[in-house]
């Protein structure tokens, strides 16, 4: 496993349980001194990282997580943030939303792997993610009206798709934060589990998903998300069109054949 290490960043091609194969990307915030906050710089190499992903086709998952045992990421870093201008505001809070609706529309499936707070932005960014597994002592909240502003980063439209609007508001509105179980009792989180187990737990999550079809998994992703944005014909519509193209990929021939040959699939994305 080589590790990179960027100034406010690391990332690793990680093999899973299910394969030796450094298919899964681990991305790792790397300011642990100010619980993983976000500035611009942090933006700028999450965006590039990104991209770098994307065009590697070895890596068919990937994880979000925050370095040290605190924080996942506390959001916006408000030292280095507070004293800009309107428009340098106004630019960084663009930039966020453009690099996590990145994240929400990768063609990759990415995973939060919440491994302490996750307040404000980072909140937000965790809701970017296909699936959020959380360790016992995560604390999750979109705290930003304690400090007068609003979540910025896409809070205030992805939460409510996720818990609804009740749900929603009350944890928007009241700045509060919630204990890890909570958030997995109201959905927010997909599971919880102990701290020392939260690495495993998400390495076979990922691998599993790593070790899977990487056309369907992509064009599941795709449904998945379009389902909150067309009504159930266009849906539908949609759903014939890439069991078209999974029916006409090589993948699904390998997949057929593992089966009958009593193995494991070797796809090849095609």
């Amino acid at each position: 496993m080589k590790i990179l290490e960027l100034k406010n960043l690391k990332y690793s091609k990680e093999g899973s349980f299910l394969s030796p194969e450094e298919n899964i990307g681990v991305i790792r915030l790397n300011r642990p001194q100010t619980l993983n906050a976000f500035n611009r710089e942090t933006l700028m190499e999450l965006d590039s990282l990104l991209e770098e992903i994307r065009r590697d086709d070895q890596i068919k998952a990937v994880v979000i997580t925050g370095e040290g045992e605190k924080a996942f990421s506390t959001g916006l870093d408000l030292k280095e943030t507070s004293t800009l201008d309107e428009a340098a505001a106004k630019s960084l809070i663009e930039l966020g939303q453009s690099i996590f609706r990145k994240i929400e529309n990768f063609e990759k499936p990415v995973i939060a792997a919440i491994n302490g707070y996750a307040l404000g932005g980072g909140l937000e960014l965790a809701l970017t993610c296909d699936i959020r597994i959380a360790s016992e002592n995560a604390k999750i909240g979109s705290t930003e009206v304690k400090l007068g502003l609003i979540p910025g980063w896409g809070g205030t439209q992805r939460l409510p798709k996720i818990l609804g609007k009740g749900r929603a508001s009350e944890l928007i509105l009241t700045g509060g934060m919630i204990d890890a179980k909570e958030a997995e009792r109201i959905g927010l989180v997909n599971k919880v589990v102990p701290h020392d187990e939260l690495t495993t737990t998400v390495s076979w999550t990922a691998g599993t998903i790593a070790s899977n079809a990487p056309i369907a998994v992509r064009e599941a992703k795709r449904l998945v998300k379009a389902s909150f944005e067309v009504d159930i014909t266009e849906g539908n519509k949609l759903e014939a069109e890439a069991t078209v193209k999974c029916l006409r990929s090589e993948d699904l021939r390998e997949g057929v054949k593992a089966v009958f040959e009593k193995r494991s699939p070797q796809f090849k994305g095609r």
